[in-house]
């Protein structure tokens, strides 16, 4: 299948210069809804096209569906900068949401998040900030974050000790460590993680889990895409990030920190500001924020609204690897797709 791609700038609400990638076929117009996807933190947009295998961005296109890549603040392609999940919350997907509404003339749209890309637009639909987004396929966590033991700990005690010596820690120094504390700390996990010879691989896990490896399994995965490619999809992520996500893993569901307008300050406080129908989805081997996260979120949104929200656990899978695994086009990305068709 021959794709096109056109990149269309946003402006963020607090001026940032933001951007998404609009993914169609060359052959045919879409006959569906866009879709707008949103990457975790300290990947990009790009994180979503693994190479050499059918990706979710292809099979939505195939169904008919109009494509649009967030690559929001916590983006790789742009400078680093100490977001918080606030601001992408408020700033960033609203005004991607209202921009695809702009180019593509349709009232409703849906989307697929991922990570904190999946708390950062949740906490926008909560808020009632996104109304045109009509399905949200979220995968990981969402509303209500639940890590391993060890995780939590390296979020009440490593990050504020990480943070006192740098304001980002970045997988790709596992290629290119450019400062001595770059340095220091790939060294420290190259003593503790043996799980493969990648030594991105195990800054990942070291970055943003509890587990050898932390973020896939490593069986789901090709040696193209372990060896290769994932040493040009991580970048730099603030500790300021970790330091929210310990208080929202402490409160059990997230809370805001910034205290900007529109946003509540606990967004499990009060019922939900969408009409917007969630399915959560979990990989049920995931080490990055466990099964039990979205299971929490789906029996929320049930609660408020029997019988309307969906939820899949993923046996075989962690947590990337239900987009980047090398058989997810036969075993996830049709269910994601029959979930936005209903």
């Amino acid at each position: 299948m021959s794709l096109t791609e056109r990149i269309v700038p946003f402006t963020a609400g607090d001026g940032l210069a933001l951007n998404l990638i609009n993914v169609r076929s060359a052959d045919r117009a879409p006959t569906r809804e866009p879709v707008i996807l949103v990457h975790g933190a300290g990947v990009r947009a790009n994180i979503f096209r693994a190479p050499r295998q059918t990706t979710v961005v292809d099979a939505l296109v195939e169904a008919g569906y109009d494509v649009w890549l967030e690559n929001w603040r916590a983006s790789i392609d742009f400078a680093p900068n100490e977001w918080t999940l606030d601001q992408a919350a408020l700033y960033d997907h609203p005004h991607a949401v209202r921009k695809i509404v702009e180019e593509t003339g349709r009232k409703k749209i849906k989307a697929i998040i991922h990570c904190q890309g999946s708390t950062s637009f949740t906490m926008s639909a909560v808020a009632g900030l996104v109304p045109e987004v009509a399905t949200i396929v979220s995968n990981a966590v969402s509303l209500h974050p639940v890590v391993p033991n060890w995780s939590d700990f390296k979020l009440n005690f490593a990050v504020p000790v990480v943070n006192a010596l740098t304001p980002y820690v970045n997988p790709h120094w596992g290629v290119e460590a450019p400062t001595w504390v770059a340095k220091t700390i790939t060294g420290l996990v190259k003593l503790v993680h043996h799980e493969c010879n990648s030594t991105v691989c195990k800054m990942v896990s070291f970055t943003y889990g509890s587990g050898f490896p932390a973020l896939w399994r490593h069986e789901n995965l090709t040696d193209l895409v372990h060896e290769d490619w994932i040493k040009q999809e991580f970048g730099n992520v603030p500790l300021r990030f970790f330091k929210q996500m310990a208080r929202c893993v402490h409160k059990g569901n997230l809370v805001a920190v910034d205290g900007l307008p529109n946003l509540p300050s606990d967004f499990a406080a009060s019922p939900p500001k969408t009409d917007a129908r969630f399915v959560f989805f979990a990989g049920g081997k995931n080490r990055c924020f466990l099964p039990e996260s979205q299971r929490k979120s789906w029996q929320y949104f049930d609660a408020l609204r029997p019988g309307f929200h969906g939820l899949h656990v993923l046996p075989e899978y962690s947590h990337l690897d239900v987009f980047m695994g090398k058989n997810a086009a036969t075993d996830v990305f049709p269910l994601m797709i029959q979930e936005l068709a209903k």
